[in-house]
């Protein structure tokens, strides 16, 4: 068993800035390195998941985005969650990756609890989110969360599909 008591859950701040650009980045390529090509992955990751974006995500919320929250473990981010509401009582959940090398021993869990709780006190009562078709390592792992397939929807501009879960939180 995996002991992680060393875990510490929170709102991220300024300080977590590198190491949420870190797991998101690694997290995306581990997640999509398979499925696109490397300039695409690389695209991606400089216009998403670059230090100056997630600086301004970090310090600038809106009742649409509720920041990033991570996992840190002795002092380092081994994951991130950012989500936000898209309609009343509706949540989403944007982006959302734990560092490849930590998958699979439950800090993904706690951190998607400790952001379901944050979500749940704003009377936020079904958690939406994406997940591109064919993605291994996020689907299980939501279908096992209780996210139920409601849709498919082509991306605008590409040749992706996404599938819409939810749940009821």
């Amino acid at each position: 068993m995996i002991n992680l008591s060393g875990l510490t859950l929170k709102k991220a701040g300024s300080e977590h800035v590198g190491g949420i650009a870190k797991v998101c980045s690694e997290g995306w390529r581990a997640t999509y390195g398979y499925l696109e090509d490397e300039a695409y992955v690389e695209q991606v990751i400089e216009e998403y998941y670059n230090v100056d974006r997630i600086l301004k995500e970090v310090t600038e919320f809106s009742e649409y985005w509720h920041g990033y929250f991570v996992a840190e473990e002795e002092g380092k981010v081994v994951g991130a969650i950012g989500g936000g509401t898209t309609g009343e009582a509706i949540g989403e959940i944007f982006v959302f990756y734990i560092d490849p090398n930590k998958r699979g021993i439950g800090i993904g869990s706690k951190l998607l609890n400790f952001y379901t709780d944050y979500q749940k006190s704003l009377g936020i009562n079904e958690q939406w989110l994406s997940a591109q078709k064919d993605n291994e390592k996020g689907i299980p792992f939501y279908e096992a969360k209780g996210f139920v397939k409601q849709s498919e929807q082509a991306s605008e501009g590409t040749n992706h599909i996404s599938y819409r879960y939810m749940r009821k939180i």
